[in-house]
């Protein structure tokens, strides 16, 4: 049963989903951790694939850019394929003074600036938050591992709209670690429909201390680490 954006079948697709924003980084993926994955769907360009790892079912599936094309994509895959759990594997700049280019961040929550939250509970602020059981199996993974930090991360609308240096600053006195484009509106879709979510991100560039970012090449890399804790967090 195809839907507006997905081509696959009922059961193409495992219970957990890890998702990229990038389709091609989801074939990459796939390539690297599932000799037998095959293609699921490639509507719009937006590849999907299953296989298995160490005998487990795992498909990964790109998200695109943003919250509303990763909302768009996460809703149809847990309300119409019955996807239990998905990772979000992709980067994010980094904004605390503790993290450094090439770390990894766990989130266990995600600011924005987006509405895209706002009318889910009527008269509350909904708390965008990962599912504990999926960040604490990336944390059991992340054990003799240097360079893994655990925390909040703000989700922004907007890329070209750079936040001033200063407000920057003030994110990470109140302790966020990064700024990303998706986390927020994949938490609030996992909350919706009883889903487990979480944002597992790989540090490409920081906005406050100078580093140099990675290049596109490094960025398609350098996520060995994120890779090893979102599939430990998939088949917790």
């Amino acid at each position: 049963m195809a839907t507006p954006h997905i081509a696959a079948e009922p059961g193409d697709f495992a219970p957990a989903v890890l998702m990229p924003g990038d389709p091609k980084r989801a074939q990459r993926i796939a390539e690297q951790l599932m000799p037998d994955a095959r293609l699921v769907t490639d509507v719009r360009g937006m590849l999907g694939y299953t296989g298995t790892v160490d005998g487990k079912p795992l498909s990964v599936m790109g998200s695109g850019m943003g919250m509303p094309s990763a909302t768009i994509y996460a809703t149809e895959l847990v309300k119409f394929y019955g996807v239990e759990r998905i990772v979000r594997v992709g980067t994010t700049g980094g904004i605390a003074r503790t993290v450094g280019v090439g770390d990894v961040i766990v989130a266990t929550g995600a600011h924005t600036d987006s509405s895209i939250n706002q009318h889910r509970l009527p008269g509350l602020n909904f708390s965008a938050v990962a599912s504990y059981e999926l960040v604490a199996a990336a944390m059991r993974a992340a054990e003799g591992m240097s360079g893994v930090h655990v925390g909040s991360v703000v989700s922004k609308d907007h890329f070209y709209f750079a936040s001033p240096f200063a407000d920057l600053e003030l994110y990470g006195q109140y302790g966020i670690l990064g700024v990303e484009m998706e986390a927020a509106g994949l938490f609030g879709v996992a909350a919706e429909f009883g889903a487990q979510a979480v944002a597992i991100l790989t540090v490409s560039d920081h906005l406050l201390d100078g580093s140099s970012d990675m290049s596109a090449a490094e960025r398609e890399t350098r996520f060995e680490g994120a890779l090893r804790l979102a599939v430990a967090a998939a088949h917790c």
